[in-house]
């Protein structure tokens, strides 16, 4: 990744908001400094500023002087092993620095010494050429706190008032500083996973302050910025123990915001991604704290409107649980189905992917609990008249583990999808549905073909009923409009 960096640092392509996001530059705040920057979506587009009078610049509290411009310094490799950590401190002070991004042509040769300070800061972490002290790990935080910790700039729909767009379909945002937010995120990584890294002292100054505005900052439009963040979060999950369960708790309320408030946030997929790995982590019997979050938290992110956005990851994770613990499936199951779209097709094909994936991991005890209600509404789905529905319906019959269980619970299943299946035979426009729905008859033929002739006569009952109600009622309407002819003739008499 760190090769990556320093090939691509050269040209991109331009943001769509360049113009939104600008910066001043001067000296390095105070080492608190950091604590004061904070991520705050209520003042989401309000720039944030920190030149030489904005009120909170203070020389650096080390035994280096305070730098009140940026100079080039000389490289690790120049310098004596004994000097490197004050080198290490200077050129931390050099990154504290920020500067406008929206004129490429303004500070350029400030710009690029941050940019190869940065490089050698990283290398340097990255090489374990020496081990950093406490100190430079503070200041080390405190300028990555000064860079990354900012106002994000307004998200597109507060631009615009339009919904959640599919992302594929429009351009993503761009931060124009990220030529510089890269490398400071690259630092943080390398810190993080450096085996010289003593977590006893690291969490002082990675504490849970620091992660709830790392958190905040997954609401960034910029897909690179997420990433980085994605895989520094779950770093950090795996090296500071402590950290755990305060994770969880955050991501938790992101997520309750998310469904019951906003039904927006860029970050979702990418927290869910975190998840994933963390769910395949648990250990067995599962804590009902965790049960807790899967039936509060990870079920009800079925029902905001962009789902399709961060379903994959979603699905990963439910199907995570139901393998961990087979017991949870007939709780998810019928946590879909509360769910379960009425009127979008294209959520509903998404759905029935997921419930296939649950089905697979799901034992016969559990399937019976919640098959009633569950084939109920695949034979609504059968019947849809949106054929990539109804298609994605019939391919569970492709499922072998999803026949067995069929099979084994065919006089309950069939009665409930034996009149869908006909319906489809007789009705339905697509042909791929019509074909699809023969073989599923088929297969239930050949599985009991005594269930299946007694399931076709009660069908064939059914419709004669409803045949003869049919005509009782055209012939009740038939005498109604004779007799009100017949008034209507006498009324014309009579005048």
């Amino acid at each position: 990744m760190f090769k990556k960096i320093i090939k691509g640092t050269g040209h991109r392509k331009p943001s769509k908001s360049d113009g939104n996001d600008s910066y001043g530059f001067g000296p390095p705040g105070t080492r608190n400094s950091g604590s004061n920057v904070v991520v705050n979506h209520a003042s989401r587009g309000a720039p944030l500023t920190s030149g030489p009078n904005s009120g909170n610049i203070a020389p650096t509290a080390t035994a280096t002087p305070p730098m009140v411009s940026v100079e080039p310094l000389p490289q690790f490799r120049d310098v004596p092993v004994s000097e490197r950590q004050i080198l290490f401190l200077r050129k931390l002070q050099v990154c504290c620095f920020q500067f406008d991004f929206s004129d490429t042509l303004k500070s350029v040769r400030e710009k690029e010494i941050k940019r190869q300070s940065l490089l050698e800061l990283v290398d340097f972490i990255q090489s374990g050429s020496g081990k950093i002290t406490e100190t430079c790990q503070e200041e080390m935080i405190r300028m990555v706190s000064v860079n990354v910790f900012r106002c994000l700039p307004p998200a597109s729909h507060e631009n615009t008032g339009q919904e959640n767009i599919d992302p594929e379909e429009d351009e993503p945002y761009l931060e124009p500083s990220w030529p510089h937010l890269q490398l400071v995120y690259e630092l943080l990584l390398r810190y993080v996973v450096s085996a010289d890294t003593d977590t006893k002292i690291a969490k002082r100054y990675i504490d849970h302050s620091f992660v709830l505005k790392l958190l905040d900052l997954f609401d960034s439009e910029d897909p690179r910025e997420r990433e980085y963040l994605k895989t520094i979060l779950h770093r950090i999950y795996g090296k500071f123990m402590v950290h755990r369960p305060f994770i969880r708790k955050a991501i938790n309320n992101i997520f309750y915001r998310f469904i019951y408030e906003t039904e927006r946030h860029s970050g979702i997929g990418e927290l869910l991604e975190i998840l994933g790995s963390i769910i395949n982590g648990f250990a067995l019997p599962m804590k009902e704290e965790h049960k807790l979050f899967l039936v509060r938290a990870l079920i009800p992110l079925h029902k905001p409107k962009p789902v399709s956005m961060y379903h994959h990851q979603l699905s990963y994770c439910i199907t995570q649980f139901v393998e961990k613990d087979y017991k949870l499936a007939d709780m998810v199951i019928r946590g879909l189905l509360k769910y379960w779209p009425v009127t979008n097709c294209q959520k509903e094909i998404l759905f029935l992917g997921e419930l296939e994936e649950v089905l697979e991991a799901t034992q016969s005890a559990e399937f019976q609990c919640c098959m009633v209600p569950l084939f109920r509404q695949i034979a609504r789905c059968l019947n849809s008249s949106h054929f990539q529905v109804a298609e994605r319906a019939l391919f569970l019959w492709n499922n072998e583990h999803i026949v067995s269980l069929i099979a084994q619970n065919r006089n309950v299943i069939l009665p409930i999808i034996f009149e869908a299946l006909e319906k489809n035979i007789k009705s339905h426009w697509n042909q791929a549905v019509h074909g699809l729905t023969v073989n599923v008859r088929k297969m239930f033929l050949e599985m009991d073909t005594e269930l299946f002739e007694e399931c076709q006569n009660h069908y064939i009952e059914k419709e004669s009923r409803a045949s003869e109600v049919e005509e009782q009622r055209q012939l009740n309407w038939k005498r109604l409009a004779d007799v009100a002819a017949q008034r209507d003739g006498v009324d014309m008499v009579s005048v």
